[in-house]
């Protein structure tokens, strides 16, 4: 397993963990100033301040990107399903032009939740056929970019808005369905605080195989947690042991980065240099 003990190298600051800090670009100034190789930007942070300038920023600093956050939310009534197909495009044009290695997914969940205005549906299964045909559109135009598709399982409690694939074992199945030759084309973003709980999970990473592991995602899970999206741990203060994640996902080849993602209302409110800072110091020891 790598040493992650003498240097923050293998770390990817997730612009989400400081978004109510400041914008996209003061983030990468903040990367910079710290020595953090490599962030992974999500999109309404990119729209705030124009993809060009974006663009500009990432490479004139030298950073590499992570990933891209986030494409998906695939689930709509029949209405909507053109504008939601045009929107991943965009996405996928996006991440192409910021140099991003892959596209992390969330998929959705049922209609009304995921996209406001769809009509009402309790027909989860319905969702998820509807996520699957959607994954493998947008798989088709994301090949000719060159950009893997990640999907990212979500907890449980997630089914009903944000996401409705909901393991490791569920994402994979997705991925035997729509890439059975392992092409590179879909793979799985796995974030330990969505996957923790899982008592199968390991033998689902080891199921992924290096060439379906495209993205590893940290933070900590808090007891109590007190908003159940907005209350996420800086690693070290929860209860996921993070270390055997990591040790599971290098096992079957993954050299990433670990990339740091804490939506928090507590870190949130702190300045933007302590926040990087306590996630340097957490990933030497706690990662």
């Amino acid at each position: 397993m790598r040493d992650f003990s003498a240097d923050h190298r293998w770390l990817s600051l997730n612009t989400a963990t400081v978004r109510k800090q400041g914008d996209l670009l003061q983030i990468i100034e903040a990367c910079a100033r710290h020595g953090i190789r490599a962030i992974d930007p999500w999109r309404d942070q990119v729209a705030a301040v124009g993809l060009g300038r974006a663009v500009r920023a990432v490479r004139e600093t030298g950073l590499e990107l992570s990933g891209y956050c986030r494409g998906g939310m695939f689930t709509s009534d029949a209405s909507r399903r053109t504008e939601v197909r045009d929107d991943n495009r965009r996405c996928v044009d996006e991440a192409k032009a910021l140099g991003a290695p892959c596209i992390v997914l969330v998929v959705g969940g049922l209609p009304q939740y995921s996209r406001p205005g769809s009509a009402a549906s309790k027909d989860i299964a319905a969702a998820r056929s509807q996520v699957e045909d959607a994954i493998a559109e947008m798989m088709e135009y994301a090949r000719g970019a060159k950009l893997p598709l990640a999907i990212e399982p979500l907890h449980p409690v997630y089914a009903g808005d944000r996401a409705c694939v909901n393991t490791a074992k569920h994402a994979l199945d997705i991925c035997d369905r729509l890439d059975p030759g392992r092409t590179g084309a879909l793979g799985v973003a796995l974030d330990v605080y969505h996957i923790w709980w899982d008592p199968e999970v390991l033998a689902q990473i080891a199921r992924a195989g290096k060439d379906r592991l495209l993205a590893f995602h940290v933070c900590d899970w808090l007891v109590p947690t007190r908003d159940i999206l907005n209350d996420r741990g800086m690693m070290g203060d929860g209860v996921i042991d993070i270390k055997s994640f990591r040790w599971a996902v290098e096992a079957e080849g993954f050299s990433g980065y670990s990339e740091i993602e804490i939506f928090s209302d507590t870190w949130w409110t702190k300045p933007m240099d302590e926040v990087v800072r306590t996630c340097i110091e957490r990933h030497r020891t706690v990662v």
